[in-house]
């Protein structure tokens, strides 16, 4: 705090002042004691570690006098030479002399920029000790210039009496204001940057997966019940074998998600937004045989490097183009899910949206297989207001950016594009209409496999994510999925959202030389189905507190030209035969700003869509610390 903001504090209320030191009819109309007056002038705000002035004074070179209000919408006074000038000040007003001599003889008066004065407004004791010393500057300049003439003999005695009747006024003042800057100096020299906001989250995950044995496919399923002959049980084995064993591993964990999140602004409206992540969360899914099937896993969970390890998992810029266009660049990290409205208000959100992958968002916002989970994804996102009610978006991300390597890069590898336009009538009611594209790469230019394949953002089925390709034969891949997501306000106590979504994959690669016996044929066909319901229970409880209720249908493979012309009971279809169904329940209670905690369950009801799987239970408690 400058030696500019001590003076503009003690120059502050001037008028009464003036009602004094020119007036005998300043006590015609006392004030009631028992009026409680807020010092408005003078509002420090201390945000951001930084202590700053709600409102900016600046004392002129002249000594005037400015008064301003916390809540008025004006920058400085005015400077005025007639108290005519003053446009709520009439000469029948019992104090228009003390006006006119302060403005007129002294220079001592300011009015504001809409040229009035307010002088019906009250002011504390210290506002009045503080103008008492602005006028004794002012008058002691007049006598160091030689016009000493200009004060009068009886003034200079009352404003001593006052000087002396105030005076531990000022010294109080001036003990208050000292610390201060004391303290903003010492903000101003150890604060974190100038530019830059530090803030992060960190999600502590106690649970785990349970239920009876784990999830096998449809074509697992279909070879145990229709091999002809020999034992049935040994079959069995055999498929719970390659699942890394029959039991669920049902051991309760304790893990976590750590964020630390740097935020920069260089004009004010745009954003450098840098994340570093460490998760050791492992997900609930087939590739670590915990479950046997995707459908288990947690929003939060990770497949790349659960070991808590720090990285940067995310890096964007995101600024303004006019009124009507916002446009996000994606260094890593970049997902259509962060970019754009996924219509599900309140489940959205990792930290304390839904407790399953699935119950986030609709899987068409995972077209582009990126994002802060892998730490992938790289590309430009732009979303266009036509107006109040109607929104444009539109991205691409390739998922492999960074490689240059041969089927890889910006424009020759995996990628995804998507287009959104979203209806908002009113406040209450959202519809959005979604088209993707994907293309997913099954080798790289040495012939090695990318693992990038994943057609439903690792939700659903097995054969929902890789409906064509094996780990032995990947099949490169294309996708078109279609949307409709909605969310509906009934109540501040109740929200209904959900979606609906079809996609087409198609093989872009052989599985082999022969059409008539391979598996896939370029240009094969399969179509997957999801849906589903949600509803959101705000301020259950408590303010602050959520309860949720998610129902729905993971993706699904309906049907699929896999396979080779002649099949037999046994032979592999990447057809799901049955439907499973997901249901979640959640209450996240509120602690406080910071921290919530979430208790939820998920039930899955014919786990990879296959009647003769178990059901199985994920049941968790989610502390989200956020700062």
């Amino acid at each position: 705090m400058s030696s500019i903001f001590r003076s503009a504090v003690w120059i502050t209320p001037i008028l009464l002042i003036a009602s004094v030191v020119t007036s005998k009819k300043v006590l015609a109309n006392p004030v009631e004691s028992n009026i409680n007056i807020q010092a408005e002038s003078i509002k420090l705000i201390q945000s951001q570690q930084t202590l700053t002035a709600q409102t900016e004074i600046k004392p002129k070179k002249n000594n005037v006098l400015e008064l301003t209000l916390a809540d008025d919408n004006f920058d400085t006074m005015s400077q005025v030479t007639s108290v005519s000038q003053l446009s709520d000040v009439q000469p029948t007003d019992w104090a228009f002399q003390a006006l006119q001599s302060l403005v007129e003889r002294y220079g001592c008066i300011a009015g504001y920029p809409n040229s009035t004065y307010r002088g019906s407004r009250a002011m504390t004791r210290y506002e009045f000790a503080a103008g008492l010393n602005a006028c004794l500057e002012r008058i002691n300049e007049l006598i160091a210039t030689s016009t000493a003439d200009a004060v009068k003999k009886e003034d200079l005695e009352t404003l001593q009496k006052l000087q002396q009747e105030f005076a531990d006024g000022l010294v109080e003042l001036r003990g208050r204001i000292d610390p201060l800057e004391a303290r903003t100096a010492e903000l101003e020299a150890n604060q974190f940057s100038t530019t830059t906001k530090l803030s992060g989250d960190v999600i502590v995950t106690f649970g785990g997966v349970y239920g009876d044995e784990k999830a096998l496919t449809s074509d697992a399923w279909r070879t145990i019940n229709n091999t002809p002959g020999g034992n049935r049980a040994a079959r069995e084995a055999t498929a719970y074998r390659s699942a890394g064993g029959r039991d669920l591993e049902d051991n309760t964990i304790l893990a976590d998600r750590v964020r630390i999140i740097l935020d920069s602004s260089f004009s004010g409206q745009d954003r450098l937004r840098v994340i570093l992540r460490a998760n050791n969360t492992l997900a609930f899914n087939a590739t670590n045989q915990v479950s046997g099937t995707n459908m288990t896993r947690l929003a939060w969970d990770t497949t790349l490097e659960p070991d808590n390890s720090i990285g940067v998992a995310k890096l964007f810029y995101n600024f303004p183009v006019g009124d009507k266009l916002n446009v996000t660049v994606d260094a890593i990290g970049g997902s259509f899910f962060d970019n754009f409205n996924t219509v599900n208000p309140l489940f959205s959100a990792a930290t304390t949206g839904a407790i399953s992958r699935f119950g986030r968002f609709a899987p068409i916002y995972r077209a582009s297989n990126s994002g802060l989970a892998v730490g992938r994804g790289s590309g430009i996102s732009a979303i266009f207001k036509l107006s109040d009610a109607i929104t444009f978006s539109g991205g691409y991300i390739a998922r492999n950016a960074e490689n240059p390597l041969d089927g890889r890069g910006l424009f020759d590898g995996s990628y995804g594009a998507l287009g959104q336009v979203a209806f908002q009538p009113n406040k209450n009611l959202t519809l959005a209409f979604t088209y993707a594209h994907s293309y997913f790469s099954a080798v790289d230019g040495n012939g090695v496999a990318t693992g990038d394949v994943n057609v439903s953002g690792s939700e659903g089925s097995t054969f929902a994510n890789n409906p064509f390709g094996t780990t032995a034969i990947p099949i490169a891949t294309s996708a078109n999925h279609y949307g409709i997501q909605s969310s509906y306000k009934l109540s501040d106590k109740f929200i209904l959202s959900g979606w609906v979504g079809y996609t087409q994959a198609i093989a872009e690669t052989n599985s082999g030389r022969n059409p008539v016996t391979n598996a896939v044929n370029r240009g094969d066909k399969a179509d997957i189905w999801n849906w589903a319901v949600t509803l959101g229970f705000p301020d259950l409880g408590k303010k602050g507190n959520v309860g949720g209720i998610i129902f729905g249908q993971p993706p699904k493979v309906t049907s699929n030209d896999y396979g080779a012309q002649t099949l037999t009971t046994t032979s592999a279809r990447r057809e799901d035969s049955d439907t499973s169904y997901h249901l979640e329940a959640l209450y996240r209670y509120q602690v406080n700003s910071n921290i919530s905690i979430t208790p939820g369950l998920i039930v899955l009801f014919n786990p990879e869509h296959n009647s003769n799987n178990d059901t199985i239970y994920v049941g968790t408690i989610r502390t989200t610390f956020r700062f």
